[in-house]
């Protein structure tokens, strides 16, 4: 077969089309905007740390700088060229933010102690073992009272379900990247990593807000 019909391969998070398509309608997804609302009701009083792992253009620093105003020290990290311009615009005139240009592969423990660390909609596209480590290096990485707040992408029960879920949000065939886990077995790795209090905070079908405390 000729080159010239074979298919072309799907964009990635490194490629500027799949940011834009991306960005253009995040705000207009109406669950989304809900479960960040949710997450700020468990923001500690008082956080001097933050990490935003997989930080994208930076959308969930920026609520919760705009609710935790003396934050000290936002550590921003993405591995998409594409959101890191759009994060470094978004910040740059903020001197509390430090955007990094980081794989959620690579080891947390560089990063330093957090009072808190939020995730929106990235951690799912992980390997299921990396996802498991990284809980583990989040609950070693927490200051006494830390938050970890992860707002993400589940697995639905039923194949219906997440077909009925995709096509909620506008997405037939859903994103070639992601690596669903089920809520339970997320709460699980969770405790498993020493985090309490731990629990499934908001869910509307496929978006969950998982949340522990150190």
């Amino acid at each position: 077969m000729p080159d010239d019909d074979l298919d072309p391969s799907p964009p990635t998070w490194h490629d500027h089309t799949k940011v834009d398509e991306y960005l253009g309608r995040v705000g207009g997804l109406k669950y989304r905007l809900a479960g960040e609302e949710a997450l700020l009701e468990f923001l500690p009083v008082a956080p001097r740390r933050v990490a935003d792992l997989g930080c994208g253009d930076g959308r969930l620093a920026a609520l919760v700088l705009e609710h935790r105003p003396d934050v000290e020290e936002v550590v921003a990290v993405d591995r998409s060229a594409p959101m890191l311009t759009k994060a470094r615009e978004r910040f740059a005139n903020d001197d509390r933010v430090r955007v990094i240009e980081r794989d959620l592969d690579d080891d947390l423990t560089p990063l330093g102690e957090f009072d808190l660390v939020v995730s929106g909609f990235a951690i799912h596209h992980l390997d299921d073992d990396r996802k498991r480590t990284l809980v583990s290096e989040i609950a070693r990485q927490l200051r006494p009272a830390g938050v970890f707040a992860n707002l993400e992408v589940v697995e639905s029960a039923t194949p219906e379900l997440q077909a009925a879920f995709y096509a909620a949000i506008g997405r037939e065939h859903g994103d070639p990247e992601d690596r669903l886990v089920n809520v339970e077995t997320q709460l699980d790795w969770m405790r498993e990593a020493g985090l309490q209090q731990v629990d499934c905070a908001w869910r509307w079908r496929g978006f969950a807000l998982l949340v522990g405390n150190a």
